[in-house]
Protein backbone atom coordinates (compact mmCIF):
# COMPACT_ATOMS: atom_id res chain seq x y z
CA UNK A 1 0.00 0.00 0.00
CA UNK A 2 2.97 2.10 0.59
CA UNK A 3 4.57 1.70 -2.55
CA UNK A 4 1.24 1.97 -4.30
CA UNK A 5 0.67 5.58 -2.44
CA UNK A 6 4.62 6.41 -3.31
CA UNK A 7 3.57 6.06 -7.06
CA UNK A 8 0.22 7.49 -7.27
CA UNK A 9 2.18 10.62 -5.48
CA UNK A 10 5.51 10.19 -8.16
CA UNK A 11 2.85 10.33 -10.75
CA UNK A 12 1.23 13.06 -10.08
CA UNK A 13 4.72 15.06 -9.50
CA UNK A 14 5.76 13.70 -12.78
CA UNK A 15 2.27 15.15 -13.97
CA UNK A 16 2.93 18.46 -12.54
CA UNK A 17 6.71 19.30 -13.59
CA UNK A 18 5.52 18.31 -17.51
CA UNK A 19 1.98 20.18 -17.28
CA UNK A 20 4.24 23.47 -15.62
CA UNK A 21 6.56 22.01 -18.61
CA UNK A 22 4.26 22.71 -21.12
CA UNK A 23 3.06 26.17 -19.74
CA UNK A 24 6.64 27.46 -19.53
CA UNK A 25 7.10 26.14 -23.46
CA UNK A 26 3.35 28.27 -24.12
CA UNK A 27 4.95 31.07 -22.45
CA UNK A 28 7.82 30.99 -24.08
CA UNK A 29 6.55 30.51 -27.64
CA UNK A 30 3.86 31.81 -27.71
CA UNK A 31 1.23 31.76 -30.87
CA UNK A 32 2.68 33.97 -33.88
CA UNK A 33 0.67 37.60 -34.22
CA UNK A 34 -0.23 39.24 -37.14
CA UNK A 35 -1.25 43.07 -36.89
CA UNK A 36 -2.96 44.57 -39.82
CA UNK A 37 -2.17 48.37 -40.21
CA UNK A 38 -4.22 50.35 -42.10
CA UNK A 39 -1.54 53.10 -41.70
CA UNK A 40 1.93 52.81 -40.75
CA UNK A 41 4.24 55.63 -40.27
CA UNK A 42 7.63 54.44 -41.23
CA UNK A 43 9.83 56.97 -38.57
CA UNK A 44 12.65 57.20 -40.34
CA UNK A 45 11.62 58.05 -43.79
CA UNK A 46 8.95 59.92 -42.46
CA UNK A 47 6.88 57.73 -44.87
CA UNK A 48 3.01 56.64 -44.04
CA UNK A 49 2.61 53.57 -45.51
CA UNK A 50 -0.68 51.55 -45.86
CA UNK A 51 -2.26 48.60 -45.12
CA UNK A 52 0.86 46.88 -44.02
CA UNK A 53 1.16 43.47 -42.12
CA UNK A 54 3.67 43.17 -39.32
CA UNK A 55 3.93 39.41 -38.62
CA UNK A 56 5.04 38.70 -35.05
CA UNK A 57 6.54 35.72 -33.84
CA UNK A 58 7.94 35.02 -30.07
CA UNK A 59 7.71 38.93 -29.31
CA UNK A 60 9.92 40.04 -32.26
CA UNK A 61 8.96 41.36 -35.72
CA UNK A 62 9.44 39.19 -38.36
CA UNK A 63 8.18 40.85 -41.27
CA UNK A 64 6.80 44.08 -42.13
CA UNK A 65 5.12 44.15 -45.25
CA UNK A 66 2.22 45.00 -47.85
CA UNK A 67 -0.89 42.92 -46.88
CA UNK A 68 -0.85 41.26 -50.38
CA UNK A 69 2.75 40.36 -50.21
CA UNK A 70 2.75 39.22 -46.62
CA UNK A 71 2.96 35.31 -45.77
CA UNK A 72 1.26 34.95 -42.73
CA UNK A 73 2.46 32.12 -40.53
CA UNK A 74 -0.36 28.80 -39.75
CA UNK A 75 -2.26 29.47 -36.45
CA UNK A 76 -1.74 33.23 -36.32
CA UNK A 77 -3.49 35.41 -33.84
CA UNK A 78 -4.92 38.45 -36.26
CA UNK A 79 -5.05 42.07 -34.84
CA UNK A 80 -7.34 44.92 -36.77
CA UNK A 81 -5.93 48.48 -36.63
CA UNK A 82 -8.31 49.60 -39.42
CA UNK A 83 -8.38 53.22 -38.09
CA UNK A 84 -5.47 54.01 -36.74
CA UNK A 85 -1.57 54.99 -37.60
CA UNK A 86 -0.04 52.68 -36.23
CA UNK A 87 4.01 53.39 -35.41
CA UNK A 88 6.88 52.36 -32.60
CA UNK A 89 6.26 52.24 -29.15
CA UNK A 90 7.98 55.29 -27.77
CA UNK A 91 10.97 55.86 -25.49
CA UNK A 92 11.65 58.19 -22.68
CA UNK A 93 14.74 58.92 -21.92
CA UNK A 94 14.55 60.43 -18.56
CA UNK A 95 11.96 59.54 -16.23
CA UNK A 96 12.01 58.69 -12.60
CA UNK A 97 9.36 56.39 -12.25
CA UNK A 98 10.03 56.06 -8.51
CA UNK A 99 8.90 59.55 -7.65
CA UNK A 100 5.78 61.67 -7.94
CA UNK A 101 5.03 65.12 -7.79
CA UNK A 102 3.14 65.30 -4.71
CA UNK A 103 6.91 65.62 -2.56
CA UNK A 104 8.61 68.54 -3.14
CA UNK A 105 10.91 69.53 -0.72
CA UNK A 106 10.60 68.59 2.61
CA UNK A 107 7.60 66.22 2.01
CA UNK A 108 10.01 63.94 0.21
CA UNK A 109 11.22 62.88 3.44
CA UNK A 110 8.46 60.93 4.20
CA UNK A 111 8.90 58.28 1.65
CA UNK A 112 10.85 55.34 1.98
CA UNK A 113 12.76 53.65 0.13
CA UNK A 114 10.13 50.40 -0.09
CA UNK A 115 7.30 52.90 -0.68
CA UNK A 116 8.93 54.62 -3.67
CA UNK A 117 9.59 51.21 -5.56
CA UNK A 118 5.54 50.22 -5.18
CA UNK A 119 5.35 53.65 -6.10
CA UNK A 120 7.30 53.23 -9.26
CA UNK A 121 5.30 49.94 -10.07
CA UNK A 122 1.88 51.77 -10.64
CA UNK A 123 3.86 54.65 -12.30
CA UNK A 124 5.33 52.06 -14.92
CA UNK A 125 2.00 50.72 -15.75
CA UNK A 126 0.62 53.98 -16.58
CA UNK A 127 3.62 54.95 -18.36
CA UNK A 128 3.14 51.98 -20.54
CA UNK A 129 0.02 52.20 -21.21
CA UNK A 130 0.31 55.79 -22.71
CA UNK A 131 2.48 54.06 -25.25
CA UNK A 132 6.30 54.33 -24.19
CA UNK A 133 7.71 50.74 -24.02
CA UNK A 134 10.61 51.82 -23.33
CA UNK A 135 12.15 54.13 -20.48
CA UNK A 136 15.36 55.68 -18.91
CA UNK A 137 15.35 55.59 -15.34
CA UNK A 138 17.65 58.57 -14.19
CA UNK A 139 17.70 58.47 -10.53
CA UNK A 140 16.40 56.55 -7.96
CA UNK A 141 17.28 56.41 -4.17
CA UNK A 142 18.08 52.73 -2.50
CA UNK A 143 18.27 50.71 -5.80
CA UNK A 144 14.71 51.15 -6.20
CA UNK A 145 14.86 51.29 -9.78
CA UNK A 146 16.60 48.16 -9.78
CA UNK A 147 14.23 46.32 -8.04
CA UNK A 148 11.01 47.68 -10.46
CA UNK A 149 13.43 47.08 -13.73
CA UNK A 150 14.03 43.57 -12.59
CA UNK A 151 10.42 42.93 -11.46
CA UNK A 152 8.98 44.17 -14.72
CA UNK A 153 12.02 41.48 -16.41
CA UNK A 154 10.67 39.22 -14.70
CA UNK A 155 6.73 39.67 -15.24
CA UNK A 156 6.20 40.69 -11.52
CA UNK A 157 4.34 43.92 -12.77
CA UNK A 158 3.21 45.30 -16.10
CA UNK A 159 5.76 48.09 -17.13
CA UNK A 160 7.98 49.21 -20.04
CA UNK A 161 11.35 48.34 -21.09
CA UNK A 162 13.68 50.08 -18.51
CA UNK A 163 17.52 51.21 -18.28
CA UNK A 164 18.19 52.49 -14.83
CA UNK A 165 21.44 54.04 -13.06
CA UNK A 166 20.21 54.12 -9.60
CA UNK A 167 21.36 56.67 -7.44
CA UNK A 168 22.81 59.64 -9.41
CA UNK A 169 26.40 60.42 -8.42
CA UNK A 170 26.40 64.08 -6.99
CA UNK A 171 29.25 66.36 -4.68
CA UNK A 172 28.18 66.80 -1.46
CA UNK A 173 25.81 69.47 -0.81
CA UNK A 174 24.83 69.33 -4.42
CA UNK A 175 21.72 69.09 -6.51
CA UNK A 176 21.57 65.09 -5.66
CA UNK A 177 22.40 65.36 -2.63
CA UNK A 178 19.77 65.98 0.33
CA UNK A 179 20.67 69.13 2.14
CA UNK A 180 16.99 68.96 3.80
CA UNK A 181 18.49 68.09 7.14
CA UNK A 182 20.54 70.59 9.55
CA UNK A 183 23.93 69.35 10.67
CA UNK A 184 22.76 67.73 13.92
CA UNK A 185 21.15 65.09 11.87
CA UNK A 186 23.80 64.28 9.33
CA UNK A 187 22.48 62.78 6.40
CA UNK A 188 23.20 62.17 2.46
CA UNK A 189 22.34 60.90 -0.80
CA UNK A 190 23.73 57.21 -1.76
CA UNK A 191 25.24 58.92 -4.49
CA UNK A 192 27.69 61.65 -2.88
CA UNK A 193 31.06 61.41 -4.07
CA UNK A 194 33.56 64.01 -4.07
CA UNK A 195 37.52 64.17 -5.82
CA UNK A 196 38.67 61.84 -8.60
CA UNK A 197 39.75 58.22 -6.68
CA UNK A 198 36.31 59.17 -4.98
CA UNK A 199 33.60 59.62 -7.83
CA UNK A 200 35.91 56.14 -9.52
CA UNK A 201 35.10 54.03 -6.93
CA UNK A 202 31.19 55.38 -6.86
CA UNK A 203 30.79 54.61 -10.54
CA UNK A 204 31.98 51.23 -9.69
CA UNK A 205 29.56 51.01 -6.58
CA UNK A 206 26.53 51.95 -8.75
CA UNK A 207 27.04 49.22 -11.36
CA UNK A 208 27.83 46.80 -9.33
CA UNK A 209 24.24 47.07 -7.75
CA UNK A 210 22.95 47.02 -11.19
CA UNK A 211 22.92 50.24 -12.75
CA UNK A 212 22.62 50.03 -16.72
CA UNK A 213 23.65 53.64 -17.00
CA UNK A 214 25.46 56.07 -15.14
CA UNK A 215 23.63 59.58 -13.92
CA UNK A 216 26.58 62.18 -12.63
CA UNK A 217 25.03 65.71 -11.56
CA UNK A 218 27.27 68.24 -13.33
CA UNK A 219 25.73 71.40 -12.07
CA UNK A 220 22.96 72.26 -9.26
CA UNK A 221 19.21 71.84 -9.74
CA UNK A 222 15.95 73.18 -9.43
CA UNK A 223 13.83 71.45 -7.32
CA UNK A 224 16.99 71.30 -4.64
CA UNK A 225 17.78 73.09 -1.55
CA UNK A 226 20.87 75.47 -1.53
CA UNK A 227 22.42 74.81 -4.60
CA UNK A 228 22.53 76.85 -8.05
CA UNK A 229 21.57 75.70 -11.12
CA UNK A 230 24.14 77.26 -13.03
CA UNK A 231 26.76 76.39 -10.67
CA UNK A 232 29.32 73.64 -11.95
CA UNK A 233 29.45 71.09 -9.68
CA UNK A 234 32.18 68.93 -10.92
CA UNK A 235 35.19 69.58 -11.76
CA UNK A 236 36.02 68.50 -15.47
CA UNK A 237 38.77 66.55 -14.02
CA UNK A 238 36.36 64.62 -12.01
CA UNK A 239 34.22 64.58 -14.80
CA UNK A 240 36.80 63.00 -17.16
CA UNK A 241 37.22 59.99 -14.12
CA UNK A 242 33.92 59.38 -14.28
CA UNK A 243 33.14 59.17 -17.72
CA UNK A 244 36.20 57.10 -18.32
CA UNK A 245 35.19 54.38 -15.64
CA UNK A 246 31.86 53.82 -17.03
CA UNK A 247 32.83 54.10 -20.81
CA UNK A 248 35.38 50.91 -19.41
CA UNK A 249 33.05 49.08 -18.11
CA UNK A 250 30.50 49.22 -20.65
CA UNK A 251 28.11 51.96 -19.75
CA UNK A 252 26.70 55.37 -20.73
CA UNK A 253 26.79 58.85 -19.02
CA UNK A 254 24.05 61.01 -18.34
CA UNK A 255 24.73 64.33 -17.25
CA UNK A 256 22.14 66.46 -15.31
CA UNK A 257 23.29 70.14 -16.36
CA UNK A 258 21.35 73.51 -16.22
CA UNK A 259 24.58 75.77 -16.40
CA UNK A 260 26.53 76.58 -19.80
CA UNK A 261 29.84 75.81 -17.71
CA UNK A 262 28.58 72.44 -16.52
CA UNK A 263 26.86 71.75 -20.06
CA UNK A 264 30.47 72.49 -21.68
CA UNK A 265 32.41 70.39 -19.01
CA UNK A 266 30.31 67.60 -19.22
CA UNK A 267 30.51 67.34 -22.96
CA UNK A 268 33.89 68.15 -22.92
CA UNK A 269 34.72 65.19 -20.53
CA UNK A 270 32.75 62.94 -22.83
CA UNK A 271 28.97 62.20 -21.48
CA UNK A 272 26.75 60.65 -24.05
CA UNK A 273 23.63 63.29 -23.05
CA UNK A 274 23.04 66.63 -21.89
CA UNK A 275 19.72 66.61 -19.78
CA UNK A 276 17.83 69.56 -19.59
CA UNK A 277 20.34 72.15 -20.89
CA UNK A 278 18.71 75.16 -19.51
CA UNK A 279 21.49 77.79 -19.81
CA UNK A 280 22.83 76.42 -23.18
CA UNK A 281 25.28 78.39 -25.08
CA UNK A 282 27.07 78.69 -28.30
CA UNK A 283 30.18 77.12 -27.09
CA UNK A 284 28.12 74.00 -25.29
CA UNK A 285 26.18 73.72 -28.92
CA UNK A 286 29.62 73.62 -30.88
CA UNK A 287 30.59 70.96 -27.88
CA UNK A 288 27.85 69.11 -28.39
CA UNK A 289 27.56 68.99 -32.13
CA UNK A 290 31.47 68.01 -32.45
CA UNK A 291 31.42 65.45 -29.94
CA UNK A 292 28.25 63.99 -31.17
CA UNK A 293 26.26 64.46 -27.65
CA UNK A 294 22.77 64.05 -26.82
CA UNK A 295 20.93 66.87 -26.01
CA UNK A 296 17.59 65.70 -24.05
CA UNK A 297 15.32 68.81 -23.07
CA UNK A 298 12.60 68.35 -20.52
CA UNK A 299 10.26 71.17 -21.48
CA UNK A 300 6.60 70.83 -20.36
CA UNK A 301 7.16 70.28 -16.93
CA UNK A 302 7.70 74.14 -16.92
CA UNK A 303 3.82 74.55 -17.84
CA UNK A 304 3.05 72.02 -15.92
CA UNK A 305 4.82 72.86 -12.54
CA UNK A 306 4.15 76.38 -12.55
CA UNK A 307 0.96 76.00 -12.87
CA UNK A 308 0.11 73.58 -10.22
CA UNK A 309 2.80 74.89 -7.67
CA UNK A 310 0.47 76.84 -5.39
CA UNK A 311 -2.09 73.40 -4.86
CA UNK A 312 1.28 71.39 -4.78
CA UNK A 313 2.49 73.86 -1.52
CA UNK A 314 6.15 74.12 -3.17
CA UNK A 315 8.64 75.33 -1.10
CA UNK A 316 8.97 79.08 -1.99
CA UNK A 317 12.73 77.69 -2.00
CA UNK A 318 12.26 75.62 -5.16
CA UNK A 319 9.74 78.05 -6.65
CA UNK A 320 11.85 80.68 -6.58
CA UNK A 321 14.19 78.92 -8.81
CA UNK A 322 11.59 77.04 -10.70
CA UNK A 323 10.09 80.18 -12.43
CA UNK A 324 13.40 81.40 -13.07
CA UNK A 325 15.09 78.48 -14.66
CA UNK A 326 12.01 77.10 -16.46
CA UNK A 327 11.30 79.95 -18.91
CA UNK A 328 14.53 80.47 -19.23
CA UNK A 329 15.31 77.27 -20.79
CA UNK A 330 12.53 77.74 -23.47
CA UNK A 331 14.84 80.42 -25.02
CA UNK A 332 18.12 78.44 -24.85
CA UNK A 333 16.93 75.11 -26.02
CA UNK A 334 14.83 76.72 -29.01
CA UNK A 335 17.80 78.35 -29.81
CA UNK A 336 19.84 74.68 -29.62
CA UNK A 337 17.26 73.38 -31.63
CA UNK A 338 17.60 75.69 -34.34
CA UNK A 339 21.20 75.09 -34.38
CA UNK A 340 21.02 71.52 -34.93
CA UNK A 341 22.11 69.45 -31.70
CA UNK A 342 20.75 65.93 -31.97
CA UNK A 343 17.93 65.64 -29.55
CA UNK A 344 16.80 62.57 -27.78
CA UNK A 345 13.21 62.35 -26.06
CA UNK A 346 13.24 63.35 -22.11
CA UNK A 347 10.76 64.16 -19.84
CA UNK A 348 11.38 64.01 -16.21
CA UNK A 349 8.51 62.88 -15.28
CA UNK A 350 7.64 62.83 -11.55
CA UNK A 351 8.23 66.88 -11.97
CA UNK A 352 4.16 66.05 -13.37
CA UNK A 353 2.18 62.81 -13.42
CA UNK A 354 3.17 60.01 -14.55
CA UNK A 355 1.09 59.34 -18.41
CA UNK A 356 1.30 62.56 -18.82
CA UNK A 357 4.71 62.24 -21.27
CA UNK A 358 3.57 62.52 -24.44
CA UNK A 359 2.62 66.36 -23.87
CA UNK A 360 6.38 66.73 -24.04
CA UNK A 361 5.58 66.38 -28.03
CA UNK A 362 3.37 69.86 -28.51
CA UNK A 363 6.72 72.00 -26.43
CA UNK A 364 9.11 70.58 -28.66
CA UNK A 365 7.14 71.02 -32.00
CA UNK A 366 6.22 75.17 -30.70
CA UNK A 367 10.20 75.42 -30.42
CA UNK A 368 11.02 74.86 -33.68
CA UNK A 369 11.38 71.08 -34.41
CA UNK A 370 8.95 69.56 -36.75
CA UNK A 371 6.47 66.60 -35.74
CA UNK A 372 8.80 64.05 -37.29
CA UNK A 373 11.96 65.43 -35.44
CA UNK A 374 10.16 64.86 -32.53
CA UNK A 375 9.01 61.87 -33.11
CA UNK A 376 11.98 60.80 -34.30
CA UNK A 377 13.54 61.83 -30.81
CA UNK A 378 11.13 59.80 -29.16
CA UNK A 379 12.25 56.55 -31.08
CA UNK A 380 15.45 56.59 -33.68
CA UNK A 381 17.29 58.88 -31.89
CA UNK A 382 16.63 58.04 -27.95
CA UNK A 383 16.89 54.44 -29.41
CA UNK A 384 20.72 55.21 -30.16
CA UNK A 385 21.65 57.36 -27.28
CA UNK A 386 20.53 54.02 -25.13
CA UNK A 387 22.60 51.72 -27.29
CA UNK A 388 19.63 49.78 -28.34
CA UNK A 389 19.11 50.79 -31.78
CA UNK A 390 18.87 46.94 -32.69
CA UNK A 391 15.81 45.87 -30.73
CA UNK A 392 13.65 49.48 -29.79
CA UNK A 393 12.86 52.40 -31.63
CA UNK A 394 11.58 50.73 -34.87
CA UNK A 395 9.29 48.69 -36.71
CA UNK A 396 12.08 46.37 -38.34
CA UNK A 397 12.67 42.44 -38.31
CA UNK A 398 14.62 41.40 -35.43
CA UNK A 399 13.28 43.86 -33.09
CA UNK A 400 10.66 43.79 -30.30
CA UNK A 401 6.91 44.07 -31.29
CA UNK A 402 6.89 47.61 -29.42
CA UNK A 403 4.48 49.40 -31.24
CA UNK A 404 1.40 51.62 -30.54
CA UNK A 405 -1.29 52.97 -32.48
CA UNK A 406 -3.29 56.82 -32.97
CA UNK A 407 -6.42 58.21 -34.46
CA UNK A 408 -5.22 60.53 -37.11
CA UNK A 409 -1.96 61.40 -37.98
CA UNK A 410 0.67 62.75 -35.99
CA UNK A 411 2.89 64.12 -38.36
CA UNK A 412 -0.17 66.81 -39.07
CA UNK A 413 -1.11 66.81 -35.44
CA UNK A 414 1.35 65.79 -33.07
CA UNK A 415 -0.76 65.90 -29.74
CA UNK A 416 -2.79 62.94 -30.72
CA UNK A 417 0.07 61.00 -29.18
CA UNK A 418 -1.02 62.60 -25.90
CA UNK A 419 -4.31 60.15 -26.58
CA UNK A 420 -2.55 56.23 -27.61
CA UNK A 421 -5.68 53.56 -28.55
CA UNK A 422 -3.31 50.64 -28.60
CA UNK A 423 -0.29 49.72 -26.73
CA UNK A 424 1.58 46.51 -27.38
CA UNK A 425 5.08 45.67 -25.78
CA UNK A 426 6.56 42.25 -26.92
CA UNK A 427 4.41 41.09 -29.18
CA UNK A 428 1.86 41.33 -25.80
CA UNK A 429 -1.49 43.59 -25.82
CA UNK A 430 -0.85 45.97 -23.30
CA UNK A 431 -3.97 48.60 -23.66
CA UNK A 432 -6.60 47.20 -26.37
CA UNK A 433 -8.75 49.58 -28.44
CA UNK A 434 -12.03 50.77 -26.58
Amino acid sequence: MNNLKRMSTLAVLLLATWASGQTQAAAQNPAPVVVHAARLLHVRSGRTLTDQLIVIENGRIVSVTPAAQAKVPPGATRIELPNLTVMPGLIDAHTHLTMDPYHFGYSSLGISVPRSALLGARNARVTLEAGFTTVRNVGAEGYADVALRDAINAGDVPGPRMLVSGPPLSITGGHCDNNLLPYEYPHQSDGVADGIEAVQHKVREVIKYGADVVKVCATGGVLSKGDNPQASQYTLEEMKAIVADAHRLGRKVAAHAHGAQGILWATEAGVDSIEHGSYIDDAGIAAMKQHGTYLVPTLYLGDWFLQNAEQLHVPDFLLVKAKEVMPAAREHLAHAFASGVTVAFGTDAAVYPHGLNAHEFAVMVKLGLTPLQAIQAATINAADLLGWSDRVGSLEPGHYADLIAVEGDPLQDVTTLERVKFVMKGGQVVKKIE
